[in-house]
């Protein structure tokens, strides 16, 4: 336990999202029977939970990761959204799953497959670990969601406060000053 995260709430632990990583990597599986799928991984937060998830996936799975950022050392996003590092392989013509770790306002995922659009894959599909619907402010197709969790600020699992606490096996509330 350190200063960071001794004051967590556990809302989901290590052992339901590694039953939700199985269930999920299943249904894709089903899904995609018979394909070849290209998972990009929406990077920083997404990495353990794209880790997790494709070693449950049984088909020829290959990985790519970009980088986007909205949010900077701050728990609001700025509705800004900036791309600090794009795909290395093209996706024209392929079988695309976007994996991000939590869809809220829905501006960085809309940003994000309206560019990826462009580039002409065959079909595009959108895995989420968190779904936060009470701040949507863009609608954006999600096609496979790990948890629907309320609008609280959360870390671990590879979701960050300012960059650290990603290592964390669960998904914490980080407990809000009193506003009294």
């Amino acid at each position: 336990m350190t200063k960071r995260t001794e004051h967590l709430e556990v809302l989901i632990s290590a052992e339901q999202i590694e039953a939700r990583c199985k269930e999920l990597g299943a249904q894709i599986t089903e899904d995609f029977a018979g394909e070849e799928l290209h998972v990009i991984g929406v990077l920083n937060g997404a990495f353990v939970f794209l880790a997790d998830l494709v070693r449950q996936i049984k088909l020829d799975v290959s990985i790519d990761f970009l980088g986007l950022s909205s949010y900077g050392s701050r728990k609001e996003t700025s509705g800004v959204v900036r791309m600090d590092s794009d795909l290395s392989l093209p996706i024209e013509g392929r079988h695309v799953l976007v994996v991000e770790d939590i869809i809220d306002t829905g501006l960085t995922m809309n940003y994000l497959l309206e560019n990826l659009e462009t580039r002409r894959p065959a079909s595009m599909s959108v895995c989420t670990l968190l779904n936060k619907s009470a701040d949507r402010r863009a609608d954006v197709p999600i096609d496979y969601v790990g948890f629907e969790i309320p609008d609280e600020f959360v870390i671990g699992y590879g979701l960050d406060d300012a960059e650290f606490s990603r290592h964390l096996p669960y998904i914490g509330v980080v407990p809000q000053p009193d506003e009294s």
